[in-house]
């Protein structure tokens, strides 16, 4: 079991296949058409998303990994489309363009969450210049070490075979999601990622599991590849080689949507084989990324900060007590999944049950909840010497035990001014009589566009009560 998430960011890998352009036509349904039996859909957005080996591509992208995609596409609107919502998420296009084609598109519409209908534009196979996206590869392979072939079937591999003798011969990782029932043209690849149903269309249906690996194993052998991994929907995926198999359960807790799943699977395998990754490291990886995007609706890419969520339980690797450079860190990453973040602070010195409360009240304000709390040293200028009761690490340690509380921080100031300033949440939270202009910080988040909320303690709670009570002043 991986301890943390892989640096991606030294993972160079080309992908070169088939790109579609998925178009999202979504709105209401709620009457049916009077000229046939059909629903008339209102729609209210349109959206394009990048399909086929652009979202492979874009998986290795939002990953962190850098990446170059080679691909085909017609001198169009929906080329022109691809290629901007691409390179605006950091891809590398290299494209042939080609003047008598059409760039492919496949038109959902959508109604209720529901896909009503879908429509594809496309031309194949594709007719292009083969020599011209070999060049493309041959141009880029010294500067990458591994290459993802994205088949289709549409026609932008039919060469594959080719591509493959040239990336091996560069000395490259060669990866395949293959398509069709001829692996032969897959001949010495590395890795080969093809879905239950496509590699029984090749092997013929197994009869038991033995049975599955045992063809699996026969195809690895026929073809020279050493690699298979097997993704099998709701039975998860099993990684079969010459010796060794292993099999992992399906992480997806919901399935909303299948579509580009297996993009995102060999998109995660070829950023740990890049690294030179265990390959079942990889896979686990791979399969707790696979359970995500089907979680999500339509053609979906993986984050770096779900990926980490997911190998922690839903939980940031750093989960808990932080530093301040830490949660600097982990709060970009949550405010880039559109988390609102909510903070606030104090002493903590002896936790009673209404600073339970009120820490369950900031939290449901938000997604997140950040507590700061007062070294030892600010304690004692704020409340004498004879205070803490309890030592800093005993106050966060029990702070962030509790399921309302997602990071604990430490500051030595007498004030959290600065840390507020610093790391800007979105709502600053404070008990008591105070005013928002009165609370330390608060300026700064306000001009930033947050906001500051005061709720009240709970009646007869304190922790100088409880001192004196214990202390039998009371």
């Amino acid at each position: 079991m991986l301890a943390a998430a892989p640096e991606f960011g030294q993972a160079r890998i080309i992908v070169i296949g088939d790109v579609m352009l998925d178009r999202y036509w979504s709105g209401q349904a709620a009457r049916i058409s009077p000229e046939a039996p059909v629903p008339v859909v209102r729609v209210k957005t349109i959206e394009d998303r990048v399909g086929g080996a652009g979202n492979v591509a874009l998986n290795i992208a939002k990953l962190g990994g850098k990446v170059t995609l080679l691909a085909v596409v017609g001198d169009d609107a929906e080329g022109d489309a691809l290629r901007r919502l691409l390179e605006a998420e950091g891809v590398v296009c290299d494209f042939v363009v080609e003047q008598e084609i059409r760039s492919i598109c496949k038109l959902r519409v959508m109604a209720q969450h529901q896909q009503l209908i879908r429509i594809d534009f496309e031309e194949t196979s594709l007719k292009f210049d083969s020599d011209a996206l070999l060049s493309r590869l041959v141009k880029h392979l010294p500067e990458n070490n591994t290459v993802v072939f994205s088949d289709y079937g549409k026609g932008t591999l039919a060469d594959v075979s080719t591509y493959i003798i040239e990336a091996k011969q560069a000395g490259i990782k060669v990866l395949v999601d293959p398509k069709g029932a001829d692996y032969q043209c897959y001949a010495h690849a590395d890795l080969i990622t093809p879905n239950l149903s496509e590699l029984q269309t090749v092997v013929g249906v197994a009869g038991n599991e033995d049975d599955l690996i045992e063809k699996g194993r026969a195809l690895l052998k026929q073809y020279q590849i050493p690699t298979l991994l097997l993704t099998r929907g709701e039975a998860g995926m099993t990684l079969i080689q010459d010796a060794q198999v292993h099999s992992l359960p399906a992480q997806a807790k919901d399935v909303f949507d299948v579509t580009g799943a297996g993009d995102t699977v060999i998109a995660v395998m070829a950023l740990a084989v890049a690294l030179d990754m265990a390959l079942y490291d990889a896979m686990y990886l791979a399969n707790l990324a696979g359970g995500i995007v089907v979680g999500k609706l339509g053609t979906s890419t993986v984050s770096m900060q779900e990926l980490t969520r997911a190998m922690h339980g839903d939980r940031d690797s750093q989960y808990g007590i932080v530093s301040e450079d830490e949660l600097a860190r982990i709060m970009v990453g949550a405010k880039a999944h559109d988390e609102r973040i909510i903070m606030t602070n104090g002493c903590f010195d002896l936790l009673h049950a209404g600073h339970v409360t009120y820490l369950q009240q900031a939290k449901a304000l938000g997604e997140r909840l950040v507590v700061a709390v007062n070294s030892d040293a600010s304690v004692r200028q704020l409340k004498g010497e004879s205070r803490p009761i309890n030592g800093l690490q005993e106050r966060m340690t029990v702070l962030a035990a509790l399921a309302c509380v997602d990071w604990v921080v430490s500051f030595e100031e007498e004030t959290p001014e600065r840390l507020y300033c610093r790391l800007l949440p979105d709502v600053i939270v404070k008990g008591g009589d105070y005013s928002s202009e009165q609370v330390a910080g608060g300026d700064c988040v306000i001009r930033a566009g947050g906001e500051v909320k005061i709720l009240q303690f709970v009646d007869g709670q304190s922790t100088t009560a409880m001192i004196k009570k214990a202390r039998g002043l009371e």
